[in-house]
């Protein structure tokens, strides 16, 4: 019945899912990732180190060709996990012993050490040697108007991602695709982007209060220079009839709406939160009166700036109202635009009209974005920080 996925990105963004079976192309300024899972078993009774991606060798030199490589793995242990530092460095890490992190490569050998100490205290360690070969792709800044000492951004990057699989009610479909699309968001935003994993909040498979409290805690820390993305993978609902448009939470049954969430309660709370820039991700039924679409884009430069300087509150939607497939093409190419995006600061306008034509290519959908009405907006943009 309710076969929509409809996902919202907020100025406020994920426990989640490792995905396996991540991959790239083979081809300048990638790496090869394998869908084999290296285990690393601890012969001092510690915690066990699964690497899951990239694929890694101990005792040889493993080749590559980019400037980063993402690290993707899960400790094993009964004992809880306490902590997984990388060279060092602590890893983000999920519940259920899940970690991802960055490491930037320099020319030439590369020493990786992954260290993890479970709840006793017990450790393992396990090291790797990489080498960045000669001739890897250096990637330029482009040339823009402004410089980074004139964006005066003091503010912080908060993000709810919400992303759920499984409903309560047997009348709803349970849906395989929206935790994995959530993941790869997350990753995004903490890997290549300012949002600091500390402020992103990231709901699985959540209740209506469960949502209703985490959007409470945000208003309550959120300050006027704070930006906000808020991200929902999961079932959405069109009422023609009543002109209203719902989030499905995992605790939604077909027969009532009590536990449905109204696209005007969150309208309410992108209104009430006080952040300098929200912006809300929806595809599919999450309902166009929720914003304002613009049916046109200019290609002149954007005035980053300025954008920044005056509140927004925007909405980026497929568009339409009607039921889309559990696998979103719409999020695919918007993720896939924020992993390949190479500029500094990159407004959301801008990274819209990147992708918007590649959906329509491959979908029935039309993707929109636009003005959520009746919450704010004064004609900024939120704008995304590459690290």
């Amino acid at each position: 019945m309710f076969k929509v996925i409809t996902i919202i990105v907020f100025s406020f963004l994920i426990n989640f899912t490792i995905n396996a079976q991540i991959s790239s192309e083979s081809k300048p300024g990638y790496i090869n990732i394998s869908k084999n899972k290296i285990v690393e078993k601890s012969a001092t009774g510690g915690p066990v180190i699964n690497i899951i991606s990239p694929s890694l060798t101990k005792g040889v030199k493993n080749q590559v060709n980019t400037k980063q490589i993402d690290i993707i793995g899960n400790v094993e242990t009964n004992k809880g996990v306490f902590e997984v530092l990388v060279n060092g460095t602590e890893a983000l890490l999920s519940k259920d012993g899940s970690f991802q992190t960055t490491v930037l490569l320099v020319v030439g050998d590369n020493n990786i050490t992954i260290e993890a100490t479970d709840g006793k205290q017990n450790r393992s360690v396990v090291n790797y040697n990489i080498e960045r070969i000669s001739g890897s792709p250096v990637i330029k800044e482009p040339v823009t108007a402004f410089t980074p000492e004139s964006l005066n951004i003091v503010g912080k990057y908060y993000a709810l991602i919400i992303g759920i699989n499984e409903y309560d009610d047997y009348l709803v479909n349970d849906l395989d695709q929206p935790l994995i699309d959530a993941q790869k968001l997350y990753n995004t935003l903490v890997a290549q982007y300012t949002f600091d994993p500390r402020n992103v909040k990231f709901l699985k498979n959540v209740k209506r209060n469960e949502i209703i409290i985490a959007l409470d805690e945000l208003n309550q820390v959120i300050t006027p220079n704070d930006n906000l993305l808020i991200f929902y993978a999961g079932h959405g609902y069109w009422d023609k009839q009543k002109e209203t448009g719902y989030w499905l939470p995992a605790d939604a049954h077909q027969s009532n709406t009590a536990n449905w969430l109204r696209n005007t309660t969150m309208q309410g709370y992108i209104d009430d939160i006080n952040s300098k820039h929200t912006l809300l991700i929806t595809d599919a039924c999450f309902g166009g009166s929720i914003f304002k679409t613009r049916k046109a884009f200019s290609d002149a430069p954007i005035g980053i700036n300025k954008l920044y300087e005056l509140p927004s509150r925007k909405a980026m939607t497929s568009g339409t109202l009607e039921e889309v497939p559990d696998k979103s093409v719409f999020l695919e190419f918007l993720i896939k635009r924020l992993q390949q995006n190479e500029q500094k600061y990159l407004s959301t306008e801008e990274l819209f009209t990147s992708f918007r034509t590649a959906v329509l290519n491959n979908s029935p959908n039309v993707p929109q974005y636009g003005t959520i009405q009746n919450a704010g907006d004064e004609g900024g943009d939120f704008i995304f920080i590459k690290r």
